[in-house]
């Protein structure tokens, strides 16, 4: 009688559940209880405290919670410390983001006990590659919510709404810095018709804490300014910067500083002068001294000639340790190429020792199925943050060689390239704002578990309380039985799952030209740069499979300490999900497993598939949770991703099968799509774009 009454209580729900668009992410209303407020100082920040708390309190009805500005040497940055009735902070910025997260324990049933909770990293910043003419690159989610083509400096009371829901969303999850504009900047930016935009944007974000920055082209003094050279010891130049930052803190006095992408992929550098990184990071952040800005420099670097891509970051920034100023931070790709579904961490972060570095994630899901794959986030980062890197011995982890834990650093930062735009949802996939939502969790507590971050978002999203019309205990039991342990897990398997259709085995950029949607491995056309095209990476032939980073190789492996170098080195001590990353192998390799490599290849292929299918099952099951509109979405993208996994497993096994000359293993699947179709097929969409 008990399993008929749930059921039949969920059944009614399902009756109940009010669509649901996705635009308020994890920050739904819910029906407040009355709470008392008291707090003794004033300002915008605080009145947001002070407000969200009456409007999201789920405490016992008339609790009084005090709110208290101190000077509590246990707290550092915009740390808090919340208590039963009470939330302490060295200043405003961290009253409001005790109160978030006392608001989000109440949501989620997390106990509140008295502690000091302290941000991972103190700039924990969101990096738009959004364009003046409102386009986004990489992006997957609609037009740029800051700029657009038509009347692009008008500012309406939508936009002004939309960027303080922005802001709120990022001070919810503890984000306090963003990069309004693409790291391929263009020279207008710094306009003034541009930078009066930039301060309406930033006049919205401040009181929830937040800083804005921008992307900067470092040829700009002879863009803009009409001088003869953009070398950064060219007193001229020097002296053009120092002017224009100047107007730029004139108009937006708490300017956070600048990012930039020099001497990459075509972009102007210092380098085009014979300078430095050091030479051109340094100019900017002389400039920027006087007013407490900070330069983000990327080391995304490459160039056509090196013989490993993946080495050129390290080859060129190591040996400039030590000589960048204090308010430099070299921003480190996760690993050495490119954002790619799985990568060893960039060497780079176990040698710089007195530089400071930070982490740069990439939230938008460029090589990961874009907005359409439902692919969790969380354990690639928590993969790449609690590596050991062996810097100072066991324990060197990539996040405290970053977070200031080892070495002392001026600033500590952290950066995501966001999957934000104009769609009603943000993000364009539902789930896709798991990964906005982790990557702030992540900045603020860099040692949290991707369980309990899914189970936190969750909560937060998808938890329709039935209180109001039915006894809720036994709606909670079945809610965390049939939709909370379900869906958890199909998040957390949903990277390896994406890994194993795309990239197992340590492949890596074997994605189609074709906006680096699906699958291209043999994708090579004459005259193009070889590191640009996939048989750069996988050198498949028929002796065997997998880029040689070894010691008889491009001795990539070098760059990292010991015992990592050795393990990496040797094929019998390598992980396996990085075997293909540093060794080219005989298809006929014995796996671990005892399978060939070439038989591996196919298993881990179809199961990726299987994995897809399965999230499939699982979402139809939890219907009953989920309002139609969400539901019927990620449904549909759910079908969208699992026949994309199946044309990776066809295309790329197919593909190797002509080099291989071995058979797919007759109890999987056999492939149902022609590889001359796929190929073609991918290149009339890569013409067509």
């Amino acid at each position: 009688m008990k399993h008929l009454f749930s059921v039949c209580c969920t059944l009614f729900i399902t009756t109940l559940l009010i669509a649901q668009d996705g635009h308020e992410l994890w920050l739904r209303s819910s029906k407040a209880q009355p709470v008392n407020v008291v707090c003794s100082e004033k300002s915008p920040t605080l009145s947001i405290a002070i407000q969200e708390l009456k409007d999201g309190w789920q405490g016992k009805p008339g609790t009084t919670i005090t709110l208290t500005i101190t000077k509590d040497k246990a707290i550092q940055y915009d740390g808090y410390k919340l208590s039963e009735n009470a939330v302490q902070a060295n200043n405003n910025k961290g009253i409001l983001y005790g109160v978030y997260d006392f608001l989000r324990r109440q949501q989620t049933g997390e106990s509140i006990t008295n502690e000091v909770n302290n941000p991972s990293y103190e700039v924990r910043i969101l990096n738009h590659w959004d364009n003046p003419d409102g386009s986004i690159e990489r992006g997957y989610a609609g037009h740029s919510i800051f700029w657009r083509n038509d009347d692009a400096f008008a500012v309406t009371a939508q936009d002004k709404k939309l960027w303080q829901e922005y802001a709120r969303a990022n001070a919810s999850i503890g984000i306090n810095g963003t990069v309004l504009n693409n790291v391929n900047a263009s020279p207008q930016i710094l306009n003034p018709d541009y930078l009066n935009r930039v301060k309406a944007i930033a006049d919205i974000l401040r009181p929830y804490g937040m800083k804005v920055y921008l992307s900067v082209k470092f040829s700009s003094p002879v863009l803009l300014g009409k001088l003869k050279t953009s070398d950064p010891l060219d007193p001229e130049v020097i002296g053009w910067w120092k002017a224009k930052i100047k107007e730029i803190y004139s108009i937006v006095p708490d300017f956070g500083g600048l990012l930039v992408k020099a001497s990459s992929e075509g972009q102007p550098g210092p380098q085009d002068f014979g300078r430095t990184h050091a030479d051109g990071a340094n100019m900017l952040a002389d400039a920027l001294k006087p007013y407490g800005g900070i330069v983000m420099w990327r080391a995304f670097v490459y160039s056509a000639n090196d013989k490993d891509r993946a080495k050129q970051a390290y080859n060129e920034f190591m040996p400039l340790d030590g000589q960048f100023r204090d308010n430099v931070i070299i921003q480190v790709k996760n690993g050495p190429i490119d954002f790619q579904p799985r990568e060893p961490f960039s060497a780079l972060f176990g040698a710089m020792k007195k530089t400071s570095l930070m982490p740069e994630f990439q939230i938008t899901q460029e090589y990961l199925g874009h907005s359409i794959h439902l692919v969790f986030l969380s354990p690639m980062w928590e993969e790449c943050l609690q590596s050991d890197t062996y810097q100072q011995g066991d324990g060197s982890t990539v996040a405290r060689c970053t977070d200031g834990s080892i070495y002392q650093q001026k600033y500590t930062a952290i950066a995501g390239v966001a999957n934000i735009g104009l769609d009603t949802n943000w993000c364009g996939h539902h789930f896709a704002q798991a990964n906005w939502y982790t990557f702030g969790r992540l900045a603020w507590n860099v040692n949290l578990k991707s369980e309990q971050i899914a189970e936190e978002w969750l909560k937060l999203t998808f938890y329709n309380d039935p209180s109001d019309k039915l006894g809720s205990s036994d709606y909670n039991a079945s809610w965390t039985s049939d939709f909370l342990k379900p869906v958890k897990q199909m998040m957390l398997d949903s990277r390896e799952a994406a890994v194993n259709y795309m990239t197992p085995l340590g492949l890596h950029h074997i994605m189609s030209a074709n906006e680096h949607y699906g699958p291209g491995p043999w994708w090579a056309p004459e005259k193009m740069r070889a590191d640009w095209t996939p048989p750069y990476y996988h050198q498949a032939a028929g002796n065997g499979v997998g880029f040689d980073r070894t010691l008889k190789g491009s001795d990539a492996v070098e760059q990292y300490h010991q015992p990592l170098a050795s393990q990496f080195n040797d094929p019998a001590t390598c992980p396996e999900k990085f075997l293909l990353w540093f060794h080219h192998l005989p298809w006929s390799y014995q796996m671990k497993s005892g399978h060939t490599l070439w038989d591996e290849l196919c298993y881990d292929y179809d199961k990726g598939v299987q994995q897809v299918h399965s999230f499939q099952k699982t979402w139809d099951k939890v219907q009953p949770y989920v309002d139609s509109t969400r539901f019927i979405a990620v449904q549909r993208s759910l079908r969208g991703q699992s026949q994309n996994a199946v044309l990776w497993k066809d295309a790329c096994l197919l593909y190797f099968q002509q080099f291989s000359q071995m058979p797919i293993p007759y109890e999987l699947e056999r492939p149902v799509n022609n590889l001359d179709e796929i190929i073609k097929n991918d290149s009339r969409r890569t013409t067509e774009h």
